[in-house]
């Protein structure tokens, strides 16, 4: 699993275990990441919406100009996460 998926586990892992972090999440998603010392780039636009029993969030990534090996693997029967590069640390 690479550092980007671990992250958004952790990210995930404090929604469920903290109310009011999800909610600050929910209202303003680039200060909670800044926050947790998570940068949004400049010019992009992060939403965060959470899945209920009665509203699924259905997400189509944005068409990849290229296939990577781990794409075409997982189109296969495997499985992979298409999460974009949204979120880098800060300062690394």
């Amino acid at each position: 699993m690479n550092d980007q998926a671990k992250q958004y586990q952790q990210l995930i892992a404090k929604c469920w275990a903290d109310e009011d972090f999800k909610q600050r999440l929910l209202a303003d998603p680039a200060g909670t990441l800044a926050a947790e010392g998570m940068a949004v780039p400049e010019g992009v636009t992060l939403r965060v919406m959470e899945n209920t029993a009665q509203a699924v969030t259905l997400v189509i990534p944005a068409r990849s100009t290229e296939l990577t090996d781990e794409v075409l693997e997982g189109s296969v029967g495997g499985s992979v996460s298409l999460w974009p590069p949204l979120i880098h640390a800060v300062g690394g």
